[in-house]
């Protein structure tokens, strides 16, 4: 005779922590409810569903819409590590996305996020740098971060983060630099990057490069560039055995090199061969900052001089594939053949 019997065991893959999400945007209500729930495994549970519905930016917009964001920033303070972690997840989530990103702006989240730039929890850290890395996409997203006053400490995260969150960091000072690179200069972002151009990360030597040709705009930045003697080291990493460090070093000379003693810095530095050697690269943003660099070097005499017996150089890149190239080849060879 055949007995039931009930199994005491969980079902197999079961969570504690994850409730069943059901219903898709008529389950938000519920789960705002629940973030702010006392207990601490309902406000998991609610975190945990969260994150799996903020992929779909119709969700994301519906959160936005009915005040799940000031839910989360109140679990930003939670004391338990796993809440805040699930949040910073949730929030980053929600910033791979335009309206999440329109919505933080919104609501605050940069500052509310920022508190956490010093949390002990790293991927509570990571998070929170995912963030500003997707924000600052959008030129309002990168001017959000400058005039909440976060460049200071951003710059100063550099020294002592781990390199996974600098390349992020990093990441967000080239686009926020792009906008505003004044607290940045004032915070010494120079020498800091200067380091970071000797790390055997070539990630991070890419995006250093990339922070610096943000910061080498402004004049302040070039007279810095010169200050700190950064110069000699972008020269170097133009011989970089990655093509992308040498294209954003050439980047970085280019916007240096606007000013005479810049000029004169990248001669003694020796950087015109190697520049010479960048407009065969496969990259066309390689080839357009070596042109544009080696144009800036033919306005001083020396470099006119040196590279008179390279015109066949540009001539042959007035007929490259892009156009930005072409056009700066030809600028290029009426500054060499210019003559006084």
């Amino acid at each position: 005779m055949a007995h039931s019997q009930i199994s005491m065991n969980l079902p197999l893959d079961n969570n504690p922590t994850q409730a069943a999400t059901a219903y898709g945007c008529r389950a938000l209500p519920k789960l705002k409810e629940e973030l702010q729930s006392e207990d601490l495994l309902t406000r998991q549970k609610a975190l945990m569903d969260l994150c799996d519905l903020m992929h779909d930016p119709e969700y994301v917009y519906v959160a936005i819409d009915i005040g799940c964001l000031e839910s989360l920033k109140a679990l930003l303070k939670d004391t338990n590590d796993t809440v805040r972690i699930k949040t910073t997840e949730a929030l980053y989530i929600m910033a791979n996305h335009n309206v999440g990103r329109e919505g933080f702006l919104k609501h605050d989240i940069i500052l509310a996020l920022s508190f956490l730039m010093n949390d002990h929890q790293k991927t509570c850290r990571e998070n929170l740098h995912l963030v500003f890395k997707h924000l600052a996409q959008l030129p309002s997203g990168a001017r959000g971060i400058v005039n909440s006053g976060l460049i200071p400490p951003l710059v100063w995260k550099l020294q002592g983060e781990e390199e996974e969150i600098q390349e992020l960091l990093l990441d967000t000072l080239a686009a926020c630099l792009t906008e505003d690179a004044t607290e940045a200069l004032s915070s010494r972002v120079v020498p800091f990057l200067k380091e970071k151009l000797l790390s055997t990360n070539h990630d991070i030597r890419s995006k250093a490069t990339r922070v610096l040709t943000a910061v080498s705009v402004p004049l302040e930045g070039k007279k810095q560039v010169r200050q700190y003697d950064v110069t000699p080291n972008l020269v170097h990493l133009l011989k970089d055995e990655v093509e992308e460090v040498r294209a954003n070093a050439a980047g970085a000379l280019m916007n240096a090199l606007v000013t005479t003693e810049g000029k004169y810095a990248a001669l003694n530095a020796e950087a015109i061969l190697p520049l010479l050697q960048l407009t065969s690269s496969a990259l066309s943003k390689a080839r357009l900052n070596a042109v544009k660099a080696l144009t800036m070097l033919a306005e001083a005499p020396e470099g006119r001089k040196f590279l008179q017996a390279y015109v066949h150089v540009f001539r042959a890149l007035e007929l490259d594939s892009s156009k930005a190239v072409r056009q700066a080849a030809e600028i290029a060879t009426k500054v060499i053949e210019w003559e006084p």
